[in-house]
């Protein structure tokens, strides 16, 4: 697909005017002061930490509100990062609240208040920022909670289960957990790119062979589906159960890049280089970059031009920004290419942002170099990612049990609990007035110790 260039090129002559934008991304201090701002304006559309909300979760699902439950596992996932790039520490007991009150009966981030429309994907956000905060040395939780390392460790469990792997299709697993879900009968590329992802940095993290067996079995599968290209590397969506998985969904969207080849990357890294692992992670950054950053700025191609995103879809470009750039601390062989086209790629994410009430809301399309007119949580989460990545040249690489992490881990956590658990319930007042407990438990602890896409689109 070609995309309109002209003001694209405009933007990199300089002759474009950025003047109504308030950020700027000109030195490290103004990088963190335009994340803050851009934090700050996020957590506008979070109100779970306000008198009868819910911590944790979003505005919805719908017809409640736009996000399902995923969604404020990514947002989490965006925070603990954007503290340890910036340093601010403004929102870690919030971040702690959320993570801490989400982890559900079996503390595997499958709460039964959700477990009705959860999908394996949708878990494995929590997961993966629950293990992003092991690497990152977030602040442990009080020792009456699950830690972070051992609530990666419980979802890593429950995905790794036979219950989810089965035999169909050869193996992978399904999009959706309940059978009753319309996308159960699907596997794809996310759900089993998250997995794969896990699988790789808790390999890396613990030293047990077991995680990086699991990567490199599911690595294999997903080749061997088809869901990845062999010619030039592309990863599709995924296909149908019913069909044995050859009816293959092409569609393309940018985080499966993202996801494989940040996975790809942390292999490469335990394997001390292996040129496999080497190779694979390069051939996905020459297509990911290609492909998902014409011009050098991040197009969500899947839907964007022809503005048919959906509200899931506002998210993916952050997590580009946000894995791309842990790929150049863990495979620094790639950071030449990577942290250029990220650089350029931030600064016409910021210059769009001039819109909203306020004059700084974000839109989603950062190559037409203006607001859109449309914003969300999405659209602001995946600007901040693209800014506070920029940091990343002067960040600590993410830690391992032996090079000075401290998450407490629980690898037997989540067993037998891979199925979704019954009796489901709704939020009730109840769960309200166990939030405000619960709060003020960790917050007092923290203080002690230092915060359904639709079946079309086949995202979390």
């Amino acid at each position: 697909m070609k995309l309109p260039s002209s003001p694209l090129m405009l933007l990199a002559a300089g002759r474009l005017s950025v003047a109504a934008s308030v950020f700027s991304l000109d030195s490290d201090d103004e990088i963190k002061k335009s994340a803050s701002i851009l934090a700050w304006d996020m957590l506008q559309y979070y109100h779970g930490n306000e008198s009868g909300g819910t911590p944790g979760i979003l505005p919805g699902p719908p017809p409640a509100g736009d996000y399902y439950w995923w969604e404020g596992g990514a947002m989490w996932g965006t925070l603990i990062q954007y503290w340890a790039l910036t340093g601010d520490s403004t929102y870690n007991n919030i971040i702690m609240q959320a993570m801490q009150f989400q982890v559900g009966e079996g503390q595997d981030y499958m709460p039964r208040n959700v477990t009705a429309s959860l999908g394996n994907d949708d878990q494995a956000f929590w997961g993966m920022a629950a293990m992003l905060a092991a690497e990152n040395k977030f602040p442990d939780p009080p020792a009456n909670r699950p830690g972070w390392l051992g609530l990666a460790q419980a979802v890593f469990n429950t995905q790794a289960s036979p219950q989810r792997h089965d035999s169909t299709c050869g193996g992978g697993l399904r999009w959706q957990i309940p059978f009753t879900n319309n996308g159960y009968g699907y596997k794809n590329s996310i759900a089993n790119g998250c997995f794969f992802n896990m699988a790789a940095r808790l390999a890396r993290y613990t030293g047990d062979t077991k995680y990086s067996d699991w990567a490199e079995k599911t690595w294999d599968w997903v080749e061997k589906t088809g869901f990845i290209d062999p010619k030039n590397y592309a990863i599709y969506d995924g296909a149908n159960v019913a069909h044995q998985c050859k009816d293959i969904n092409k569609v393309q969207y940018s985080y499966n890049n993202a996801i494989f080849a940040e996975g790809a990357a942390f292999m490469y890294n335990i394997t001390n280089g292996d040129p496999m692992w080497g190779d694979r992670l390069d051939k996905l950054i020459n297509y990911g970059l290609k492909t998902f950053f014409p011009h050098d700025v991040a197009v969500e191609i899947s839907c964007e031009l022809n503005d048919g995103c959906k509200t899931d879809m506002f998210t993916y470009k952050g997590f580009v920004h946000r894995w791309y750039a842990i790929i150049t601390q863990i495979a620094p062989f790639t950071a030449e290419r990577i942290l250029p086209v990220l650089q350029k790629s931030a600064q016409a994410a910021v210059a769009q942002c001039t819109g909203g009430a306020n004059g700084r809301q974000c839109g989603l399309k950062w190559a037409d170099g203006k607001y859109d007119g449309r914003t969300g949580v999405g659209q602001e989460m995946s600007v901040l990612a693209a800014v506070q990545s920029l940091l990343i040249g002067k960040a600590r690489p993410p830690v391992t049990h032996d090079s000075g992490g401290t998450s407490a881990g629980n690898p037997d956590g989540g067993q037998g609990d891979g199925s979704v658990m019954p009796n489901q319930k709704t939020v009730t007042a109840g769960d309200r007035a166990g939030a405000s407990i619960i709060t003020i438990l960790l917050l007092g602890g923290a203080c002690g110790m230092f915060g359904w896409m639709s079946y079309e689109a086949s995202g979390p």
